[in-house]
């Protein structure tokens, strides 16, 4: 009697055997999280508020100033409750009237993805400026590959942790955004003396999700295992609120960041893109 790999039993007589092998089972695959993408998205997105909203059916309509896209875009968890044209129709003239390009933002490659919308769009000339990742993995892990040395943490983004971030000159509107989610922290390295922070990172805590974001490290400083630190520290924070899982969004290109959330044991869940209205200037 010999089992197939669907699990069908079949019946073989010893006679007409040449030569048999046990075979061991496969390997446990290495996986994240489980996690659909609807779950996910609306955690994403409670991470990092617009500071205006409203609902178009199932869709959210989201306005930040413009600052972000991910805070500046719609994002389609469902129907629009109008077909597709009226509904994209109704989408620029929200932005329209704020004065901002309109964007949908979508995603591929995990149940419940939007490949269908996102091919429509492309079809009626909405132009893919963007594609990044969401990665998840097991929280537990990040908080033990080091001890979080040095690394202060805050409920607010201060001075000094704003010096480091990339994006300079932040309006009242950003700093709304930066400060949004359930339960925020920043961390901070500090420099030499005068200097800006040596590394930064943020952390969302809701339920039992931890989100990371703006970790960043100076240029003179990397490779010295500072952004693990950070991202150490605020796992165990995040722990410490009953959060179990991780997640995080990289750009494509960004082989260094993806390099060390693969040592940290997180893989991809899904892509997801924005698209941005046909005859619209980018922001």
């Amino acid at each position: 009697m010999i089992t197939r790999r669907d699990g069908e039993r079949v019946r073989i007589a010893e006679s007409t055997l040449v030569a048999a092998k046990v075979v061991p089972a496969a390997p446990a695959r290495r996986r994240g999280p489980a996690a659909s993408y609807p779950e996910l998205a609306r955690v994403a997105s409670r991470a990092w508020r617009p500071v205006e909203s409203e609902g178009l059916g199932e869709w959210e309509l989201r306005a930040a100033a413009g600052f972000t896209r991910r805070a500046n875009s719609v994002l389609p968890l469902g129907e629009p409750g109008l077909p597709l044209d009226a509904a994209l129709e109704a989408v620029r003239r929200w932005y329209g009237e704020r004065g901002l390009p309109a964007y949908v933002q979508t995603a591929t490659g995990a149940e419940g993805t939007q490949e269908v919308l996102s091919a429509e769009l492309e079809r009626r000339g909405w132009m893919r400026e963007v594609t990044a990742e969401l990665w998840v993995g097991g929280l537990a892990p990040i908080a033990d590959v080091a001890e979080g040395a040095g690394v202060a943490l805050s409920r607010e983004a201060g001075e000094a942790w704003l010096a480091r971030y990339r994006r300079k000159g932040l309006s009242d509107v950003a700093l709304r955004v930066l400060g949004s989610g359930p339960s925020v922290w920043f961390a901070t390295v500090p420099g030499a003396a005068g200097e800006p922070p040596a590394a930064i990172g943020r952390c969302v805590v809701d339920g039992r999700w931890a989100g990371f974001s703006a970790v960043e490290v100076d240029p003179a400083r990397r490779r010295q295992g500072l952004a693990t630190e950070v991202m150490a520290a605020l796992a165990r924070r995040a722990l410490a609120e009953g959060a179990s899982a991780a997640w995080l969004q990289v750009e494509e290109a960004n082989e260094g960041a993806r390099a060390l959330y693969t040592r940290l044991g997180m893989s991809v869940h899904h892509a997801y893109h924005y698209h941005r209205a046909p005859g619209e200037a980018a922001r």
